[in-house]
């Protein structure tokens, strides 16, 4: 009860009340996630059932339009598939995707850049210069070659089935310099205050100053870049997906379900990739208004009210 009269009478809820772009941004992305959450249950149909997909039904446009049946919203793919329900399914597997990305790349990236900062000199050099060496490819580009690789080992089919974990590990280890770097920089920042020394003089282990006294103090940057991460995973999986390289036609996630239909925009069926499209545009949007909120309000001399 104590934390939560502090929550309320803190700045972060005062400053959250007084923005009415990051109250919808909230908002809308709480009804993404529910809609993802809760995708089994509220969509007309299962797009993974094959049984209940009729190729008859293929490229049905929206129910607004001439041809359309209320029976499908949002019109239909090219496999007959309900567009509304596959991209429930579709966001709710970017999500899954994005998160668990984001969460490999916090770890590594956060324990990484604990060491780095922390412990300097060499062990800094090293793993910095790693981080450099990364950085000298765009992400993307290393993503497209890990999972390259992951087809050629596992083989296509496989692929296709360990598709979900495999991007997931395939973005995570791809990103995680970002993490790194913003954590070690706050750790050269932290380590010399005097609570550390303190903890060092009473013989602390490193490992115990570094994950409970200061990782603790620097976990406001791991929020605000955890944020604009998760829409940049997202973004990831939709471009690996567009390319081939990501999640199969057969499996819809936000990515997928944008390639199958780009062979069908010119010939009238613009439905199939314009909504997926425009859902993704519509969520990372939200999550990146959020974030840029997040590292203002977490940065009182950045807010501006």
């Amino acid at each position: 009860m104590k934390k939560l009269q502090q929550f309320k009478e803190s700045y972060f809820l005062y400053a959250f009340k007084r923005d009415k772009v990051a109250i919808s941004s909230f908002v809308v992305l709480a009804i993404f996630l529910i809609l993802a959450i809760a995708a089994p249950w509220i969509s007309p149909m299962n797009p993974y059932d094959a049984a209940s997909i009729d190729l008859m039904d293929s490229e049905i446009p929206p129910m607004w339009m001439a041809d359309g049946s209320s029976q499908f919203p949002l019109g239909t793919d090219n496999m007959g598939r309900d567009m509304l329900s596959t991209m429930f399914y579709g966001l709710r597997t970017s999500i899954i995707i994005g998160i668990g990305a984001v969460a490999i790349q916090g770890f590594i990236g956060v324990v990484l850049g604990l060491m780095a900062g922390y412990m300097g000199k060499k062990t800094d050099a090293i793993i910095m210069r790693i981080a450099d060496i990364q950085f000298s490819f765009p992400y993307l580009m290393m993503a497209i070659l890990m999972s390259a690789i992951f087809q050629v080992v596992f083989g296509l089919g496989s692929f296709e089935r360990l598709a979900v974990p495999l991007l997931t590990i395939i973005i995570g280890l791809s990103n995680w310099p970002m993490f790194a770097r913003t954590i070690r920089a706050s750790v050269i920042g932290e380590k010399n205050k005097e609570y550390v020394e303190a903890a060092r003089v009473i013989g602390l282990p490193k490992w115990s100053i570094m994950f409970r006294h200061i990782l603790p103090n620097s976990l406001t940057s791991v929020m605000v870049i955890s944020t604009i991460q998760v829409a940049n995973a997202v973004m990831s999986e939709a471009a690996l997906s567009f390319l081939g390289l990501g999640m199969p036609v057969s499996r819809p996630s936000l990515g997928s379900l944008i390639r199958a239909g780009q062979e069908f925009f010119f010939s009238g069926s613009w439905w199939i990739t314009v909504f997926p499209g425009l859902w993704l545009v519509l969520f990372v949007l939200v999550i990146n208004l959020l974030g840029d909120w997040l590292r203002d309000v977490l940065n009182p001399k950045l807010y501006k009210g």
